[in-house]
């Protein structure tokens, strides 16, 4: 349900599957693959049970890990929350800029920080035109901050999202789906920090 005018998203959380004839995995995907295996099994989840739990098909979360496919940004965020980890664990090292794309969404990670009660990770993003993207929950807790550079956000729960226009800052707290959406034919750039605090 979209509230507020918003257009729906063009990807809902779940799963994802890798169109015919879209780009073959990258390097990276293979590094992603390994460690949310490794993450997985060193909880003692099984394939399946992470699947369920993440709302992402058995066969994705598959190729995830065996690094046969491209993840998008909604799966990872799906995963990690489920893992119970912040994006970071499972992307490169920030030294490699790894980017992740999503339905509207490209975020490139800069940096991460650790303090005693949270890790933050720094994100250099952007926000295509057209319908937008809606991102699974993150664990409890974990709070979004979007300072826009140029063009136009909205970008929030879902069911009560925030707009702000270049120079602007939004804040919310992402333990329930959320949205980005370009409003208007402007790409929207941004930096986006994520908060995750530590148990």
């Amino acid at each position: 349900m979209h509230h507020s005018g918003m257009p729906p998203a063009a990807s809902p959380p779940g799963p994802h599957r890798q169109p015919a004839g879209s780009d073959p995995p990258e390097e990276g995907a293979v590094a992603i693959g390994r460690r949310v295996r490794l993450l997985r099994e060193e909880r003692g989840i099984s394939l399946s049970a992470l699947a369920r739990l993440a709302g992402v098909g058995k066969a994705t979360l598959s190729g995830l890990e065996n690094g046969t496919r491209n993840p998008t940004l909604e799966t990872l965020y799906a995963v990690t929350a489920q893992l119970g980890v912040p994006l970071g664990a499972v992307l490169a090292g920030p030294a490699s800029a790894p980017s992740v794309r999503g339905a509207a969404v490209r975020a490139t990670l800069l940096e991460v920080f650790t303090e005693a009660g949270a890790t933050y990770e720094l994100y250099r993003m952007r926000v295509a035109p057209g319908p937008g993207q809606v991102s699974p929950a993150h664990r409890p807790g974990v709070t979004e901050h979007v300072t826009v550079f140029a063009g136009v956000l909205r970008a929030g729960p879902v069911d009560a999202p925030l707009t702000a226009a270049a120079g602007g800052h939004l804040r919310w707290t992402s333990d329930v789906p959320h949205c980005y959406v370009a409003v208007g034919d402007e790409e929207v750039t941004a930096s986006l920090l994520l908060r995750y605090p530590r148990d």
